[in-house]
């Protein structure tokens, strides 16, 4: 055989046939091909409902009043699902039923094409002996309705089948007599919950123990003609079906068709057959908080209770329940193949979900206000990643801000035409720099803030002064008139500075405010993603990002100190240096302390100053009696300025 060639196939005598444990594959199918217990209620219920469409296929013409009734029995510890459909023949039990692999219902489906014929693997009966001990099978055939036949099993390795009267209809009883960890399935108030979840969307009648009202007795708004405002009855299913939040709007999820064609069997690529519902959560979330919640049905039947990926990873806010006939689930039925269908759908939901946030802002105003006020924060996040909520959002959602919550437009108006926000956490120097200016700033530490405030920026045309930036510093502190000598510069520097603070003597508003220390948030960031702990932190990709950001700061300045120009009492303590009074000394030492305790008032200031609290407060004591020392006798009170004081003093 020449290098590279494919091995020749064996010889037909050296084939050999692949052996099965049948007890080894029945246990772990039936024990962990699911993730709880209770899926086994929902294979048998699907079993019975996938009987009675067979029926109606079968004997289109026969009376049928299609039923489904599920009893418990604490005391025996047995459940059982009755069902007046197809009904087995024997042939059929042996081919069928006790056949692992092997689906009536699939071939069915193939054969006529119905949708409503949930049954796809032949592995659902497997699940009744995850939770049951033995498993007992009555049926009658509709083409045998003289004859009974009892299946029973124990672990579902071996059975046998045995004749037994013929039941007074045709149908199916299925008998579990549970394992003891799960005798609690046998009481019928647990079966309702269950049920009601799993079967609201079924056709067919679910009745449980002796009850006159099936537990899918619900009015589902996208099949029926629902009598009233439609509004009305999507809020009052959602509000039945959404347990965990109170539904502030819901608004429907219709099939789409994408128009392109050429897609895959069943539907254009681009297509989605799924119906059903979404809901706005009246659950906080904010920032990465998920609250996503969409419940799935195949065929009427629930297949996945927790589908999350299907709705956008910004809609933490969204409830839902959709239905298809087209997603392909996986062999334990509790999740979905990532197909093209399955794409197709997420798009849809996309669509319904912003389709339905602009419909809730043009006719239900009281509602969008909650929404706006409830998820805010999520919104902004979601305004980045949709142009088309952007649009929506732009001039609504609320920001965040020293001043309490305020849309971007009540910001720009606050600014005078510029929207300004902090990069860091706020507090100290910079809120009050703010607050004696009378401008709001927005708080851009916070989730989304300082991205979508750049979008609204841009799409409004006006100025977003970034406080903490270099470029937003430039736009807040202007240059003096005239720069200081060096030797004033440096005295000032080492009265008023601590280590790692850069004085920039500046002009800015309000004037009667002396000096601002505004940390370096690059350096903070710096400092964060070098700590020795960073890399376990941090993942090595995010880490990598991060430092080249920061490799143009060397870190050492980790706040500038702007000394206002425009202060009289920083003219006044210039003045009284030139004239080499001997209180300037101790008027910086009193700026110096206002300057630390202001600081120690701010967390986010913490780490700039490393100026002692204790200290400051002492220093301010010290300054006082020093200044008042230096009052001549007889005058009644103390100099407004450095400048009133005696020159002798």
């Amino acid at each position: 055989m020449s290098e590279g060639a494919p091995p020749e196939p064996a010889p037909a005598e050296d084939l050999r046939t692949t052996e099965v444990d049948l007890g080894g594959l029945v246990n772990v199918l039936a024990t962990h091909l699911y993730s709880t217990p209770l899926v086994a209620l929902r294979e048998l219920v699907q079993n019975a409902h996938d009987s009675h469409t067979r029926r109606l296929l079968e004997d289109p013409d026969g009376d049928h009043r299609p039923l489904i009734r599920v009893r418990g029995d604490a005391a025996r510890r047995t459940v059982s699902i009755e069902d007046t459909g197809a009904g087995l023949t024997e042939p059929e039990i042996h081919s069928y039923l006790a056949t692992v692999g092997t689906g009536y219902t699939r071939m069915l489906r193939d054969l006529t094409g119905n949708q409503e014929l949930i049954g796809a693997f032949g592995l659902g009966f497997l699940s009744a002996f995850s939770v049951a001990d033995e498993v007992a099978v009555t049926t009658t055939s509709h083409r045998e309705p003289h004859l009974g036949h009892r299946y029973r099993s124990r672990g579902g390795e071996q059975y046998q089948v045995d004749p037994v009267a013929a039941r007074p209809r045709p149908g199916t009883v299925v008998e579990l007599t549970l394992k003891a960890e799960h005798a609690h399935l046998a009481d019928e108030d647990a079966l309702r919950d269950v049920l009601g979840r799993y079967c609201v969307l079924l056709p067919i009648p679910v009745y449980v123990g002796d009850d006159e009202q099936p537990v899918n007795n619900v009015e589902v708004p996208w099949r029926h003609s629902v009598p009233g405002d439609q509004h009305t009855a999507r809020m009052r299913f959602a509000t039945a079906f959404g347990r965990r939040f109170e539904p502030l709007t819901a608004f429907p999820v219709h099939p789409a068709e994408s128009g392109t064609g050429g897609g895959t069997e069943g539907g254009a690529e681009g297509d989605t057959d799924a119906i059903g519902l979404l809901w706005v959560q009246d659950g906080g979330t904010y920032g990465s908080s998920d609250n996503r919640d969409l419940a799935v049905y195949l065929r009427g039947m629930l297949l996945a209770e927790d589908a999350r990926d299907l709705l956008p990873s910004w809609a933490g806010f969204i409830g839902g329940v959709v239905e298809s006939s087209r997603l392909t689930p996986t062999a334990s039925r509790e999740d979905l193949q990532r197909d093209d269908h399955y794409r197709a759908l997420q798009r849809a939901l996309t669509d319904a979900i912003v389709d339905g946030l602009y419909e809730t802002a043009r006719l239900r105003p009281a509602a969008w206000r909650r929404i706006l006020t409830r998820h805010g924060q999520d919104l902004l996040g979601a305004a980045l990643c949709d142009e088309r909520l952007f649009t929506l959002l732009a001039d609504d959602v609320p920001v965040p801000t020293s001043q309490g919550d305020l849309t971007a437009g009540a910001l720009r108006a606050a600014g005078g035409g510029a929207v300004h926000v902090a990069l860091g956490s706020g507090g100290g120097f910079e809120e009050m720099l703010y607050r004696a200016m009378r401008v709001p700033i927005a708080r851009g530490d916070r989730y989304a803030v300082l991205p979508f405030l750049r979008r609204y920026a841009q799409l409004r045309g006006c100025r977003l002064v970034e406080l903490g930036s270099e470029h937003g510093d430039r736009e807040l502190f202007r240059d003096p008139e005239r720069p200081l000598p060096a030797g004033e510069a440096a005295w000032l520097a080492g009265a008023l500075a601590d280590e790692g603070e850069q004085l920039v003597p500046a002009r800015f508003d309000p004037p009667g405010l002396p000096l601002v220390l505004v940390p370096d948030r690059e350096a903070e960031l710096k400092a964060r993603i070098e700590d020795d702990q960073a890399d376990a932190r941090i993942p090595s990709a995010a880490l990598r990002l991060a430092r080249a950001f920061t490799a143009r700061t060397d870190g050492e300045v980790r706040a500038r100190l702007y000394l206002n120009l425009s202060c009289p009492a920083v003219l006044d303590l210039l003045a009284a240096y030139r004239a080499g009074h001997t209180g300037s000394a101790t008027a910086a030492g009193l700026l110096r302390s206002l300057k630390v305790i202001m600081a120690a008032a701010s967390a986010g200031s913490t780490g700039a100053s490393g100026g002692d609290l204790t200290a400051a407060l002492s220093g301010v004591g010290t300054a006082v009696s020093a200044l008042t020392a230096a009052v001549p006798a007889g005058l009644s009170a103390v100099p407004d300025t450095l400048d009133a004081l005696p020159d002798e003093a």
